[in-house]
């Protein structure tokens, strides 16, 4: 009988090209590609010591964690996977997101019968993170914690809007004193992507003229949620 934690490990990857380019034939990696493409870590920073034990100081620059995932070298992610008390703690939070998934939420809990079945939440930008750079102001800021909120509460919502090449701009003061804004390429989400989380639900997609972020009850009719 395998453990748990073995289950865990050996789940089946997502196929997808972006692995081609990531070291994932290490044993262990699909968990943490798993946590880094779950969106809950935007407001829920349970995982943030996995990727400061990765890479510190690439972490506090950048609060990314699939950019760290794509940065450090599959010498050092296999290196620290095989530190057994790394891996506990890996395995503990997939398998404490998963759980999370499948528990009914305060929708499900008290709307058990409700037709909604899939709600779309149209919106130019969406602040979920600094990471995540397709937001600009206010009302990203709004419709961020909105979706947010949603995927707390298990509310069916689709969160629908631009992925932007370059977002919200990095501004600096030069030594004359002139702000000069910089335009870094977003490299957070990879324009062929078909499979991203929003939340603790999986199923979302993006391109790379629009961005889709589902909550954690998904929209597919019939089901609370889907898996994976």
């Amino acid at each position: 009988m395998h453990s748990e934690k073995e289950t865990l490990s050996n789940q089946t990857r997502v196929s997808h090209p972006i692995y081609n380019l990531l070291p994932a034939g290490i044993e262990g990696f699909d968990s943490l590609a798993e946590l880094a493409l779950d969106m809950h870590w935007s407001w829920n920073h349970a995982t943030d010591e996995i990727w400061r034990h990765l890479d510190p100081e690439l972490w506090e620059v950048t609060h990314n964690p699939w950019v760290v995932l794509q940065t450090v070298s599959g010498e050092q992610i296999e290196r620290t996977l095989a530190d057994p008390a790394f891996r506990e703690t890996v395995d503990s939070l997939v398998e404490a997101s998963r759980q999370a998934t499948e528990a009914p939420a305060w929708f499900q809990k008290n709307h058990p019968q409700a037709p909604l079945t899939c709600a779309a939440y149209f919106s130019m930008e969406y602040m979920l993170s600094e990471a995540l750079p397709i937001y600009s102001g206010g009302l990203g800021n709004v419709a961020g914690d909105q979706l947010k909120a949603a995927s707390d509460l298990g509310v069916p919502v689709v969160g629908v809007g631009l992925l932007y090449q370059q977002g919200y701009f990095r501004q600096l003061i030069d030594r004359d004193g002139a702000q000069q804004a910089l335009h870094p390429y977003n490299i957070t989400i990879p324009d062929s992507c078909r499979s991203r989380r929003c939340g603790r639900q999986t199923g979302s997609g993006c391109g790379w003229r629009s961005a889709y972020l589902v909550t954690r009850s998904g929209c597919a009719p019939g089901r609370r949620r889907s898996a994976g």
